[in-house]
Parts: C-alpha cells; structure tokens; sequence
C-alpha cells in the first residue's frame, strides 16, 4: 500500500469508465495525433480502462501500465484478460519508476501527476525513462478541473522546473509535449 498521504484512489464509477474508453481515449490519440507501433507506457493505470484502447488504437509493440495501488493492477489483469489486451502491468511509483532510461516512446498520464505530492519528481522520472524525442501526454488543468473539481483546485503542474520538455500541440484537455533534453 502507498505511503503517500496524498493518495486516495478514484471511485470506480462505470460510466466515467466507459466515457474515457469509448471517448475520451480515442479522441485524444486523434487529436494529438499520437505515433503507433511505438514502446507505451500509462502511468498511474489503475483498473486499466485505458489499456485496451491504446492497445487496440496505437498497436504498440510494446505496452506497459505503471500503477502504485496492487489491488487496481489486479483489476487492471482481470480487465485486460477479459478483453484480450497484451499488457505488462507493473507495481511502482511514477516518481521512482523500475524501467531503465529511454525505454518509451510514448508516455501517458491521464491525471496521475496532477494528484501526488512532489510531481517535479515524477517529471523527471518521466522525462528518464522517455527516449529522447518521444512524447509525455498528460491532462491540462481545464480537464482536471472538469474531472475533479474539488481535488484539483489549486493543483498546477511545474513546468517551469521540468526543462526537458518542449510543448509541442495542446487540444483543450490534453498536451503532448516532445522530450527535448539529450543525455550528455
């Protein structure tokens, strides 16, 4: 179990469920135009709602969920199983991730920084484990505040600290942003 006071995991309500797969999802990938075929990696996955989609959508040769809570990674391998998605679902916190550098393409998070202590941390984090030019897609603060108004009051991202990335296209409620900062 997390130590992190911070941490309360989201009700599982199955029409928020079922919007993000059938909606939100895939109008993201389309509208930010994300790349398939490459390595993927959702932070902060919990129950997997997304997982099928990206599979299905992006065809990625590799795809892997990141969650701290061991319970939603259960419920994340049971939801994959059911709808025959090629996972590999791991225990760890976005902050101290377990993968070695450059090993996504394509990291997503649909909220997860926006809702833990130290997020800089978890950027960083992010930032190590993206290959350099791969892309971070994360919810804007307009989503957040859609999403969660009471949690997310208040609750900004540093991307003034984070200089390892570069803005590369916004469509309201989600940015991608290009990994920018090589390795010396």
């Amino acid at each position: 179990m997390p130590t992190d006071r911070e941490y309360r995991p989201f009700p599982d309500e199955e029409a928020r469920n079922s919007r993000q797969s059938s909606l939100e999802v895939p109008l993201m990938i389309r509208a930010l135009r994300l790349p398939r075929q490459g390595r993927v990696l959702e932070v902060g996955c919990g129950r997997g709602i997304a997982l099928p989609v990206l599979a299905t959508v992006l065809r990625p040769r590799r795809l892997v969920g990141l969650d701290v809570e061991p319970a939603l990674l259960e419920r994340a391998q049971v939801h994959a199983a059911a709808t025959g998605t090629a996972v590999e679902l791991v225990p760890g916190d976005v902050r101290a991730m377990p993968f070695p550098d450059a090993s996504f393409d394509l990291v997503i998070d649909f909220g997860t920084c926006y809702h833990i202590a130290h997020p800089l941390k978890a950027l960083a984090e992010i930032e190590r484990v993206l290959a350099p030019g791969g892309l971070f897609v994360h919810e804007t603060p307009v989503s957040q505040l859609l999403s969660h108004p009471v949690r997310a009051f208040g609750r900004r991202m540093p991307w003034d600290q984070a200089r390892g990335f570069t803005r590369e296209r916004t469509a309201l409620l989600w940015t991608a942003r290009r990994r920018t900062r090589w390795a010396a």
